[in-house]
């Protein structure tokens, strides 16, 4: 599909809160667009808004003599591309109607522009409740970075896709001490890789809510044959917009299938993006199982929705909870690999491992510094095309000989490390099905496993717990994924409604 015929769509497909203004009145643009935004560089950027019906728009912007021409519908609505150039700024786009208003858009910069969702890991922000390591520090090095620039989505939800949406302070920011604060420590951190490895702007959109499902997230056409799902999102879309006593009670819960997609996805298609960063799980854990079909639901859901197969980068659920003295099944270590199948089954999508930096007693790790950085080295490597290592060491099949399993890994780098002293979290179990810690030593590129108690090893785990032991790296200092050589039905398999 061309992007004239995805714009087309999205143009008659528009309806809601962003029309209800009055059409013969001046130009309106979409909330996307204001003073201190950050535009894709070298792509033609989709630029919308609404005007009086009938009257010709015009978009100048400042790096071009060329000028660009939109006619709104009878419906007020109008939308063209301009062709951005490479990164630099700062710049300015004028926006003009034919007799009426004009629009000036200012600081305008042109680089990279990045979306970031999720539930409450990604929401955390530096200083407010979230408090990352060394937050004081940050904001005070935030000054630094002015040409990282932050939109953040208010909450909102809906049974409806909508049009537009709400931004904290009106819109676009230049990163500040006193803009940052309230904003996603791991979008900021992934995006202030990005600007000190690629000198370019950067402009992270953070649109996420704590607690939150990732159904919420996908639109009621992607949900369509998801067991349980599709039903629960064919019932949202026919909630009534408003009811006698203003707004239906569950219009305050976010946790219901689409009605995040629906304000806070929706409204953002099609501006132009590079790709995403996603951090969300534990709110799916209890059904880990079907989480594998849903991530990847997700992710297309959201390439078709802006036509074209963006860089998707995931971000592992960190460790947490009290560490089990046995091994055997956890939800957590469920859904960590519902996440990592997610990640290699779908294309330019990758995923940062975080098993090593969580806290037994927060489900909000306090050195998001190490998450965006992992994200960015995803971005780097697959993205940008720099030649690092992004992963640590991850699982690529076994040999049973006797009493021992030996596994084999890639993206060793220069050889497997085991951190901080002999290598654990390796459990081994027989036909019995039954787990028992092993040893386990490193060999080259491989690690060889055996257990006293198994004499005939069928199946191994590693980190495989809420809160694992595992101290394998990579000479990249990366860690070692989480993984089982066995697909044993797990807790969460069936498992498909919370309701």
């Amino acid at each position: 599909m061309t992007m004239k015929k995805i714009i087309s769509l999205i143009v008659s497909a528009m309806a809601g809160a962003f029309l209800s203004a009055d059409l013969s009145a001046e130009i309106r643009m979409s909330a996307l667009f204001t003073d201190n935004m950050v535009l894709q560089q070298k792509v033609l950027a989709p630029v919308w808004g609404t005007a009086a019906p009938g009257k010709v728009v015009t978009v100048k912007p400042s790096w071009s003599k060329h000028e660009y021409k939109a006619t709104a519908g009878n419906d007020g609505r109008w939308m063209l591309e301009i062709d951005t150039p490479k990164a630099g700024g700062p710049h300015s786009v004028t926006v003009m109607e034919n007799g009426g208003n004009t629009v000036i858009i200012n600081n305008v910069m042109v680089g990279e522009v990045w979306l970031c969702s999720g539930q409450s890991n990604m929401e955390m922000p530096v200083k407010g409740w979230g408090k990352v390591m060394n937050y004081e520090q940050e904001l005070q090095e935030a000054a630094s970075y002015p040409e990282i620039r932050l939109l953040e989505v208010q909450r909102n939800v809906s049974p409806q896709p909508v049009d537009d949406f709400k931004a904290d302070a009106d819109g676009w920011m230049v990163c500040s001490p006193e803009t940052l604060a309230e904003f996603s420590a791991t979008a900021y951190f992934f995006g202030r890789e990005l600007n000190r490895e690629l000198k370019v702007p950067v402009g992270l959109i953070n649109t996420s809510w704590g607690g939150t499902i990732i159904e919420a997230w996908i639109s009621r056409g992607a949900l369509a044959g998801v067991k349980d799902l599709e039903k629960e999102a064919d019932e949202v879309a026919a909630w009534p917009l408003k009811a006698e006593d203003g707004t239906p009670a569950k219009y305050s819960d976010p946790n219901w299938s689409t009605v995040l997609y629906n304000t806070m996805i929706a409204p953002l298609v099609p501006y132009a993006i590079k790709g995403a960063i996603w951090y969300q799980g534990c709110s799916n854990v209890d059904r880990a199982y079907q989480y594998r079909d849903l991530m990847t639901i997700m992710i297309e859901d959201w390439r078709k929705a802006w036509g074209y197969d963006f860089p998707f980068y995931i971000t592992q659920l960190a460790n947490y909870q009290q560490r089990q003295m046995l091994p055997g099944d956890s939800s957590w270590a469920e859904l960590r690999e519902a996440q990592d199948i997610a990640a290699n089954v779908t294309a330019n999508t990758g995923m940062a491992v975080t098993i090593d930096i969580g806290e037994a007693d927060d489900i909000h790790p306090k050195n998001k510094q190490e998450v965006g950085r992992r994200l960015a080295l995803q971005a780097m490597n697959s993205t940008y095309g720099r030649k690092v290592i992004c992963d640590g060491p991850v699982y690529d099949g076994y040999e049973i000989s006797g009493n021992t399993i030996t596994l084999k890994f890639r993206s060793a780098g220069k050889g497997l490390v085991a951190k901080d002293g002999k290598l654990e979290g390796f459990a081994i179990a027989g036909a019995d099905r039954q787990f028992h810690w092993a040893d386990a030593r490193i060999a080259g590129n491989t690690v060889v496993v055996t257990c006293k108690d198994v004499e005939r090893p069928l199946a191994v785990r590693y980190a495989w717990g809420d809160n694992p032991l595992g101290n394998l790296y990579n000479s990249a200092g990366l860690p070692a994924c989480p993984f089982r050589t066995d697909d044993w039905p797990g807790w969460t398999i069936g498992k498909t409604s919370r309701r």
